[in-house]
């Protein structure tokens, strides 16, 4: 075989190990997920089976002790069937019955399509069906799919709890939206004592930005729902936007945004704060939201003899659109609005191609008053949101170990001012 046969060869080769190798790592995924959606269903079987022993037996809390240490005594090398765990299982169990399960599955078609009114509405429906819920893990009464059987294996009490056949059980778990996440986000959950309605939210967003047991708690802990789904957002998207854009601009802009600033002096300005937010650009941007990435910071435009600079821009996969972000360090006044929409005409101009959908500009402020806001971007034609930021130092301890140190920010620091002045050379 000749030279270029040989490179052809290697080409197909190549290709062939990459497409080989896709489907290995598709694999890998698939079975971690698999492995989770089962270890979350055998949690919620050993929680039923506790609580249903505990009323048909009269059992007390101390059973749970007493469970964890047998189970230690029979399988020595069994890890996560501590006291603390076992509870979390039985917990796990109440919060979620057949019952509940089936509610989920009808709230995820109502979803497909979310909006803050249809997020607000879910809510509060899930939250008044929690609360109509009767106790758990009771032992059915009436007509019964075990009667005749002894109950003398968790496939019965299973049965004899639910009035289901375990199969359509266990179908019905698999594809609800608690089988999604991990067992560290249900604990963090169970932990924030949050209505159902909050945590089959947080679940979902939990699944759809990636986020980690500890990002969930945190954002929990900032309370995102409350600064996502508010009725009354200072915005013009409805009027700037078609339909259904508006109603996903609108659902995706937050008020306040939070960010963790750790080590920015007191009376930081504008660029202190935007320097920060691209020093550590992935960070941040996970308290945008889900599907940003980063486009530019101090972007140049040359507008016929003068320099302008955009402070950030952003592009939103799911809009479509760049999102030009002017940070301020002092409350709204009405000229931002006009100095941030001459931004988004220049993007629009310069940056937007065909595909893409109109520019959006998001304004964020130290604080600004709503009337006022609200009344500033009257006959703007580009779409504007504004919204609060606030400066959090507070780090969770055990998130310090995944944080820079002082002498990595200033590498990247240094890093940037020379890619800065070798630009400007």
């Amino acid at each position: 075989m000749d030279k270029i046969g040989n490179i052809i060869h290697q080409r197909e080769f190549d290709s062939f190990v990459d497409i080989l190798g896709a489907e290995i790592e598709q694999a890998q995924i698939k079975l971690v997920s698999v492995a989770n959606v089962q270890l979350l269903l055998h949690y919620w079987k050993v929680g039923h089976f506790i609580m249903y022993n505990q009323n048909r037996l009269g059992w007390g809390s101390k059973i749970i002790a007493k469970t964890a240490n047998a189970i230690k005594a029979k399988y020595p090398d069994k890890k996560g069937y501590s006291p603390r765990n076992l509870t979390y299982m039985c917990q796990f169990a109440k919060q979620y019955p057949i019952k509940v399960l089936k509610r989920l599955a009808a709230a995820d078609m109502e979803m497909e399509c979310p909006t803050v009114e249809k997020v607000i509405a879910v809510v509060r429906l899930l939250n008044e069906f929690e609360f109509t819920q009767e106790p758990l893990a009771q032992i059915h009464s009436g007509d019964s799919l075990v009667d005749g059987l002894e109950v003398n294996n968790l496939e019965n009490a299973l049965l004899e709890i639910t009035q289901e056949p375990l199969a359509q059980l266990e179908q019905l778990f698999k594809t609800s939206a608690i089988a999604s996440i991990n067992w560290a986000a249900h604990v963090v959950l169970m932990n924030s004592k949050l209505k159902l309605g909050l945590r089959y939210w947080y679940m979902k967003q939990t699944l759809e930005c990636g986020w980690s047991s500890n990002i969930l708690d945190i954002q929990v802990k900032s309370d995102l729902f409350q600064r996502q789904i508010k009725e009354k957002k200072v915005n013009n998207f409805t009027v700037t936007l078609p339909e259904p854009q508006s109603d996903l601009a609108n659902y995706l802009l937050k008020d306040p945004y939070i960010f963790d600033l750790a080590g920015l002096k007191e009376r930081a300005d504008e660029r202190d704060i935007e320097q920060q937010l691209v020093t550590h650009v992935t960070k941040y941007l996970l308290e945008m939201g889900t599907g940003f990435a980063f486009v530019a910071r101090q972007k140049h435009f040359q507008i016929g003899e003068s320099d302008f600079y955009a402070d950030l821009i952003l592009y939103n996969i799911k809009l479509h659109a760049y999102v030009v972000i002017e940070l301020k360090a002092t409350p709204f006044k009405p000229e931002y609005a006009g100095q941030l929409n001459f931004y988004i005409n220049v993007v629009d101009d310069k940056l937007r191609g065909e595909n893409d959908n109109k520019t959006i500009g998001l304004l964020l402020c130290r604080g600004k008053n709503e009337v006022v806001a609200q009344y500033a971007l009257a006959n703007y034609n580009q779409p504007i949101g504004i919204s609060d930021y606030q400066l959090s130092k507070a780090v969770p301890e055990d998130l310090k170990s995944t944080l820079p140190s002082i002498e990595e920010v200033e590498q990247e620091l240094t890093q940037l001012l020379e890619r800065s002045e070798e630009e400007n050379r």
